[in-house]
């Protein structure tokens, strides 16, 4: 379970397929602090720490997971946003996220705003995907690439989020271009409202 909360970003150091699955080694601030087991999200995404050396940790994604998020995309000295399991026993500043992403959204558009950017983003659309829990909700939570943020003039398939300029720095947000795919995870609450309503139909 996460909060949402980057702590740090981290830096691809050598990516390696082995069979449908691919071993990414990563550099971060708190790699010396991480033990094996330990679930770390990288962009959002939940990954289990597998080997360490030093500042370099090394975590595995599977084939599934390649497949609906953009590590697949992930090149050598790429920026990944990265946060360690919430504790229990402090405030949460972000909201509620699993680290199991939905689906991945791109980048449509980028204004800046008068010392912060707006960023609009869009992604597929489908009425299962809605009874699913699959969608945004004005001033509700998403979670893009790990970071939670609150949405602005969400549609069927685009939403907005306005990031500050601590955010902007100090995520990967400041990488972004028209055209990047990012990772969406939605609202674990809306997901368990829609499942509901299904069952109670």
């Amino acid at each position: 379970m996460f909060s949402g909360i980057v702590e740090a970003t981290a830096r691809v150091v050598s990516i390696e397929k082995d069979q449908d699955n691919i071993h990414f080694t990563l550099t971060c601030p708190f790699a010396e602090e991480l033990h094996i087991d330990q679930s770390v999200a990288h962009n959002g995404v939940c990954l289990t720490v597998v080997s360490l050396e030093g500042q370099n940790y090394t975590v595995t994604a599977m084939r599934e997971t390649l497949e609906r998020t953009n590590l697949g995309l992930l090149q050598v000295g790429d920026e990944v946003n990265v946060e360690r399991s919430m504790l229990m026993n402090g405030r949460l500043d972000g909201h509620i996220v699993q680290g199991h992403v939905d689906l991945t959204a791109r980048c449509v558009r980028i204004d800046e705003a008068e010392g912060s950017w707006e960023y609009t983003f869009e992604h597929a659309f489908s009425q299962e995907m809605t009874q699913r829990g699959y969608f945004c909700v004005d001033k509700g939570s998403v979670t893009v690439n790990g970071v939670s943020l609150t949405v602005c003039e969400p549609t069927s398939n685009t939403f907005k989020v306005c990031i500050i300029p601590y955010t902007h720095e100090h995520t990967n947000f400041h990488t972004f271009e028209v055209g990047t795919v990012v990772n969406i995870e939605f609202d674990i609450l809306g997901k368990y409202i829609a499942r509901l309503q299904q069952l109670n139909a």
